[in-house]
């Protein structure tokens, strides 16, 4: 089964774009996955509700409740490393597909030849790969 990893900026996507992420994911997904998060988007998103205002503190809060009633999973981590380069390691080594909306991360991870599920033209979800999209 394949783990999708699910970056901070991509949980907030349902609120700023109206956007199902979970229904899109199964859509573009034709195999079996799990979704999961690290143990820092959710104090990432505990930040931003805490200094932000209007419209980033109500997609962090949805986020955080979406993340309860989806059940994803949350991945404790124990590294000093800023929570992109988290990623890329967690992501090259049990080989997850990396969901995110972080242009440097995104360039990252297929530089790597990781999978990335990104939106595309603020509608749906599209899975790219090191040569191109899928």
């Amino acid at each position: 089964m394949k783990k999708i990893l699910l970056d901070t900026n991509f949980l907030m996507v349902p609120y700023q774009f109206k956007v199902d992420i979970f229904s899109e994911i199964e859509r573009i997904c034709n195999f079996k996955y799990e979704l999961c998060i690290l143990d820092r988007t959710i104090e990432e998103l505990k930040l931003i509700i805490e200094r932000q205002k209007g419209k980033h503190k109500e997609a962090a809060n949805i986020a955080l409740q979406l993340i309860k009633i989806k059940k994803v999973e949350i991945i404790k981590t124990n590294s000093p490393e800023h929570t992109d380069d988290v990623i890329v390691d967690h992501a090259i080594k049990k080989g997850c597909i990396v969901a995110t909306q972080d242009k440097d991360l995104k360039r990252d991870l297929v530089n790597q030849g990781i999978s990335v599920i990104v939106l595309r033209n603020k509608k749906t979800l599209v899975l790219v790969n090191d040569k191109g999209f899928n």
